[in-house]
């Protein structure tokens, strides 16, 4: 250690911090640190291990800092981000692309010398007159062959105990593995505050560095920008996992039991407003988590962990009828941190779609709010933000799977697919096999837009493995990492498509809200070949007697011929302009596996061969029986 690097941390480490960072043994964690120090220029420096005095002091010093507040039921605070700081940034979340990198010039990047002076210049010296965190965290169970390690240095400490809920602690982690320089690293300033909240938004930059595995982040709050080990550090993961012959996707994580109470579990992908969460969390199953996991092949099995051990959750409409779980859960005490919602008088939060009746008035993103406000271009504020959000530990759901922290992993039984489709899918279908499914259900999963959240209702989105907005390797490359996963197992897991929001000819839903958990009944008993099926040009489907019923025992409800019939018959002309529109996408990727037209192909084939027979519009009756 040089004299001057000595001096540095001596001058803004306290004795426990430096004591702290000196037990880790680590000179690659020292010299990133002292690399922060050196760039950012804070006050002072606090470095947190596991402990519940540390933990507790981050926390102490976001209420402190007015990063947030206390509402009335002990534990529960709430935080604002700036008004223009409520999402993602994607267009100023890049890549820093290396001369020789293979990268796709396709993702969002910016050459990497130009980018690090870009976002160097906006850190430097950025933490004049603050404190800087330096936390540690595990991605995934502790002492477990699948989790990563990482470092997280912020100057908010609001992003660092939205951290300590999502996360598991990382310190002794990385004390046990004296010297590692395997970990990601993040460093996020949310800069110059006004009103405690981000004020040069304009200068909001979020730049990874895929070669180091470090992440960016300058001028933000929103925790989807700034909190360094969910999306960012998922985008890292890929390019690792690629790399190392694993898989890191967005997908939940849940056990879903047969009629005998018998566990098994699975994994799904579904892009936002398709069910992701509420799935996760459906009445009678187990949630294990709801928005990250890491796959990995043991003894020719699937297996895979939850990244996480909390929820970022949109809130809106989270109510009592329909989340009962979730509702109570957030009505109990413990720590949750509510994000951009709005606060009545007596410090009681609200979101829209609560159930409970709109305040007269409150306090909100843009400060005081009454009905009929609006922004500056003249649109209404609503009272909370659509995209407002809860922060919430697993643990505080009575449905939380007992195997969380289980660090060997859980044996993943099938894949479940889904997405916003009005005309075309039918609500439950089995990919004929791993390659099938991963071509027809995952790589060409599409979702159409909603007027609630777009202002233009049906337009179809391309989001692959709903993993799009995070990959960090090219297309062609993703999907061939996922077709060559599925070549190293012994027994591939069954791939499985859902569609919630099939629409009859009246525009209304086929399927009512509870359904989900018929159709995942339904995947339970077929997995273990308890239920026959019937074979569709592009999977099977479930038997008319069988769901008739697992709607009974499930739902306590009658399902009839009529119902089965609208919802299960093959839309031919549909699903062929389908196959067209997923032909024309992935005729210009450079790369491509071969195979991926080959199962286009023969699957366009099947349907015409079927048109042929039956017409556009095939009934379930004119389909044959499998085993």
């Amino acid at each position: 250690m040089s004299h001057g690097f000595s001096d540095l941390l001596e001058s803004k480490l306290d004795e426990k911090s430096l004591a702290k960072l000196n037990a880790l043994e680590n000179p690659f964690i020292s010299d990133f640190l002292r690399e922060c120090i050196e760039l950012c220029n804070p006050d002072k420096v606090f470095v947190r291990n596991d402990s519940k005095e540390d933990v507790e002091y981050v926390r102490q010093r976001s209420l402190a800092l007015g990063e947030e507040k206390n509402l009335l039921i002990s534990g529960h605070t709430y935080h604002f981000d700036g008004i223009n700081d409520q999402a993602r940034d994607k267009k100023n979340t890049r890549y820093l692309l290396e001369k020789d990198s293979e990268l796709s010039q396709s993702l969002n990047s910016i050459d990497a010398e130009e980018g690090r002076a870009e976002v160097k210049e906006y850190l430097k010296d950025i933490m004049v007159g603050k404190e800087m965190f330096v936390c540690f965290f595990c991605l995934g169970p502790a002492d477990s062959d699948f989790s990563l390690l990482a470092v997280q240095i912020t100057d908010s400490a609001y992003v660092s105990h939205s951290e300590d809920l999502l996360y598991r602690p990382g310190y002794e982690q990385l004390k046990n593995k004296k010297g590692t320089k395997d970990f990601f690293r993040f460093i996020h300033s949310a800069g110059e505050l006004k009103n405690g909240c981000s004020k040069n938004v304009d200068q909001r930059r979020v730049y990874i560095d895929l070669k180091n595995e470090l992440v960016y982040s300058v001028n933000t709050q929103y925790a989807g920008n700034t909190v360094g080990l969910k999306k960012l550090a998922l985008r890292l993961a890929i390019q690792k996992a690629t790399r190392e012959g694993w898989l890191a996707e967005h997908m939940f994580l849940m056990g879903v039991k047969d009629l005998k109470n018998n566990k098994a579990y699975f994994c799904g992908a579904f892009p936002s407003m398709c069910g992701k969460t509420s799935t996760a969390m459906v009445s009678g199953e187990s949630i294990v988590g709801d928005d990250i996991v890491y796959l990995r092949i043991r003894d020719g099995k699937v297996f895979a962990v939850n990244v996480e051990r909390g929820i970022f959750g949109i809130i809106k409409d989270v109510n009592p009828k329909d989340d009962p779980i979730l509702f109570k859960s957030l009505e109990n005490d413990g720590q949750i941190i509510f994000s951009n919602i709005l606060i009545e008088q007596g410090e009681t939060p609200f979101w829209i779609g609560k159930s409970t009746k709109v305040p007269e008035k409150g306090v909100n993103f843009s400060g005081d709010w009454h009905p009929g406000k609006t922004d500056e271009k003249g649109n209404e504020i609503t009272p909370s933000h659509k995209n407002a959000r809860y922060t919430i530990h697993l643990k505080s759901l009575k449905n939380v799977d007992e195997n969380l922290e289980n660090p060997l992993g859980l044996e993943i039984r099938g894949l479940i697919y889904g997405g916003r489709d009005s005309d075309t899918s039918v609500p439950i279908e089995q990919a004929l096999n791993w390659q099938q499914g991963i071509i027809i259900k995952a790589a060409s999963l599409e979702s159409e837009t909603t007027a609630a959240t777009l202002g233009k209702e049906g337009v179809r989105v391309f989001n692959p493995m709903s993993n799009m907005d995070f990959l960090s390797v090219s297309l062609a490359k993703y999907i061939e990492a996922n077709l060559e996963f599925g070549k190293k197992l012994d027994k591939a897991a069954a791939v499985f498509s859902v569609n919630y929001f099939l629409r009859g000819k009246d525009g209304k839903f086929l399927n009512g809200i509870q359904d989900k958990r018929v159709w995942l009944k339904w995947i339970r008993l077929r997995v273990d070949n308890k239920l026959g099926a019937l074979s569709s040009p592009s999977g099977y489907i479930p038997k008319y007697e069988d769901l008739k019923s697992l709607f009974h025992k499930v739902l306590e409800k009658e399902y009839t011929p009529k119902e089965y019939q609208e919802q299960f018959t093959i839309r031919i002309p549909e699903s062929l302009a389908k196959i067209a529109r997923i032909k024309e996408i992935y005729k210009d990727v450079k790369q491509i596996p071969a195979c991926l037209f080959d199962e286009l192909n023969s699957q366009e084939a099947r349907l015409k061969e079927c048109q042929s027979k039956f017409g556009d519009y095939v009934k379930p009756e004119n389909l044959s029986e499998v085993e």
